[in-house]
């Protein structure tokens, strides 16, 4: 019998030198999955903090949204709306209307920035500041891909599936 053994089956070997990394929270490695309501709430998680810059005089700086009145009134819009999507996003979840700016006061001036790497986006953010409209097409996509959902479609359906899955 043969007693070579190979790199493959030393990664299953037990060693005293070597010992086996500590397991991992699975839920960090979930991409794109959202903690629950109850959950938010219960780690008094009461405002959403992100990053936004002004378009017209560049300036970045940090917009918080209280978790629980944005939400509330972001659930009843569906709730109320929902027959009339045709799981499609309206006009005005494609369009956004913007925050005004607290650096030079403009109205519709405040975009988000939105992190170049798929999986650092806060998506919760977006969805509180009814900003989720400013993400592409592919960003999109990237997010219903990991929630299990169907992401061969236009912005609009990819949208709609993207509010639907955060108001859970």
């Amino acid at each position: 019998m043969n007693n070579i053994v190979t790199p493959f089956q030393r990664m299953f070997l037990p060693n005293a030198s070597n010992p086996p990394p500590p397991p991992q929270n699975v839920v960090a490695n979930r991409h794109q999955k959202m903690h629950n309501l109850n959950h938010l709430l219960q780690n008094e998680i009461f405002n959403i903090m992100g990053d936004v810059q002004c378009k017209s005089c560049q300036t970045k700086f940090q917009m918080s949204f209280d978790f629980v009145a944005k939400f509330d009134a972001i659930s009843q819009y569906s709730i109320i709306n929902m027959n009339t999507m045709h799981d499609r996003a309206p006009w005005i979840l494609m369009n956004p209307r913007l925050p005004r700016s607290v650096q030079c006061n403009r109205e519709n001036n405040v975009k988000p920035i939105i992190a170049e790497k798929k999986k650092n986006i806060n998506w919760l953010f977006l969805l509180l500041g009814q900003m989720l409209g400013c993400c592409n097409l592919k960003q999109l996509k990237y997010f219903c891909k990991y929630n299990n959902h169907h992401r061969t479609m236009p912005k609009n359906r990819v949208l709609y599936l993207t509010y639907l899955e955060l108001c859970k």
